[in-house]
């Protein structure tokens, strides 16, 4: 990265305190495990730390979660419905926006960095046992689900929302026997490890369904729904499908997000629930949630009944997804997205020109290198004006050079423009959409990755 001596508006927060001493240290022991794109496929190692300390994962009913987009906003939906009626949740969900914390969460807020070292250091012995015990020492996402079963057992929670960190039967999360799976929709992704084919990628994430589950199913390619309707009869669990045993009935734009009415597993409808989210998906994954939650409760199918309107539409109204099309300032617009394959990029497009009047959006795109980056980068071309072409500050990030010379091949030269920091990148997708003259049809989009978006939201201060 270059050092420039002009003053940025799109400066790093300083980090605080003690506390965030004490949470680095641990995150760069952490770093030094395993990352999260590097796998050795068996839950052997995850096994024999929740054996030793005593089956955490066992002490508390759960709901998990697998797909290849959309997961951590279903997650925090049927987290906000659970809370509402009152019940004390935990939730795992991964990769993190911001702040590693954010991954387990109680009650619908991160646990505090003083806590999060705290249950670091407390398994921490147990971890080296497993260490010095296996072939292969435990991953950083190991270990972090370690972490997150020993604090929701510690809470204790009443449930748990667990988000599956890649494909399924294998990912370290599948040591717990949910009562209710989730399956969102399965596009191309990780296809170096999980399957060229949706129908490949579903044999692993189908693994999730446990014997005599409920499989909440989100709408699937042919080929990925008869994987799954395979390993729910050979496992005896009860199947409920997306556009048949639930669904969106209706849906409208609203001020904020989108009014919706969706059909529970039961058959009753429930209406005038408003989403503060955008986008046809977010109402498709709010269906999951609702249908996942009236799975938990038992409410449904052939036992028939509904779940109080007024807290569904309670606990909808308060959702929140960070880093899904968040709008975090104006004058232009600038909008936040994690989209980081096509599937989520062309779901990202829908929603952008279905919610936004935008006359001139300039996107700022870095993203990791092992996705398929010219198809992502082929579903965004229809919507962007230009591109700022830039990477974020971690290992995983593609080269700003390659990434440039693919968006060339996509956009054209006069339509990329490269500044490999972030917070130049930003400054210079302003510059270029105040070029529109009417700021209220002007805007930016930062998207490409989970992490480059983490990285914007604490540039631009949103909190």
């Amino acid at each position: 990265m270059s050092d420039k001596a002009d003053p940025n508006p799109y400066t790093l927060r300083p980090a605080d305190g003690s506390a965030g001493d004490a949470l680095r240290d641990v995150e760069v022991e952490l770093s030094k495990r395993w990352p999260e794109n590097k796998l050795e496929p068996s839950l052997d190692r995850i096994e024999a730390l929740m054996d030793i300390l005593g089956q955490p994962q066992r002490s508390f009913p759960s709901i998990h979660i697998t797909g290849t987009n959309g997961k951590t906003s279903t997650a925090r939906m049927i987290e906000q419905l659970l809370n509402t009626f009152e019940l004390r949740s935990g939730r795992y969900t991964s990769p993190h926006v911001e702040s590693v914390t954010e991954r387990i969460s109680l009650d619908g807020a991160p646990i505090t960095p003083e806590r999060f070292v705290e249950v670091y250091r407390d398994i921490e012995p147990y971890v080296r046992m497993v260490d010095a015990a296996q072939p292969v020492p435990m991953s950083f996402f190991e270990v972090l689900t370690g972490m997150a079963y020993a604090a929701f057992a510690d809470a204790p929670v009443d449930v748990a929302v667990v988000e599956v960190g890649m494909g399924g039967s294998w990912d370290a999360t599948n040591v717990i026997d949910a009562a209710v799976s989730v399956i969102t929709p399965i596009g191309l992704d990780h296809t170096d490890k999980l399957g060229e084919t949706t129908g490949e990628i579903a044999v692993e994430k189908s693994g999730i369904i446990k014997s005599g589950a409920v499989a909440v199913v989100a709408q699937q390619q042919l080929d990925a729904a008869q994987v799954i309707l395979r390993r729910a009869v050979e496992v005896d669990a009860t199947v409920a499908r997306e556009g048949m045993e639930f669904g969106v009935i209706r849906r409208e734009l609203a001020v904020g997000g989108q009014l919706v009415t969706l059909r529970g597993l039961g058959g009753a409808e429930y209406e005038d629930v408003f989403i503060p989210l955008h986008g046809e998906y977010q109402a498709q994954n709010a269906a999951l949630a609702l249908a996942a939650v009236e799975a938990f409760f038992g409410v449904g199918g052939a036992r028939g009944g509904q779940l109080d309107v007024d807290k569904i539409r309670q606990g909808f109204a308060g959702v929140s997804s960070p880093g899904r099309l968040e709008v975090v300032r104006r004058s232009p617009t600038i909008l936040l997205d994690a989209a980081h394959n096509p599937h989520g990029a062309q779901a990202t497009v829908s929603a952008l020109t279905e919610s936004f009047g935008f006359t001139r959006l300039v996107g700022v795109i870095g993203t990791s290198g092992d996705k398929d980056v010219a198809g992502l980068l082929e579903a965004f071309e229809p919507i962007l004006a230009e591109v700022v072409i830039t990477q974020n500050s971690t290992h995983r990030a593609m080269d700003v050079d390659a990434l440039a010379a693919l968006a060339v091949d996509v956009f054209g030269e006069d339509r990329v423009q490269v500044e490999p920091r972030l917070d130049d990148a930003i400054a210079a997708a302003v510059t270029l959409a105040e070029e529109e003259g009417d700021l209220g049809g002007a805007g930016v989009l930062v998207t490409g990755s989970v992490i480059t978006v983490g990285e914007a939201r604490l540039l631009l201060g949103r909190k």
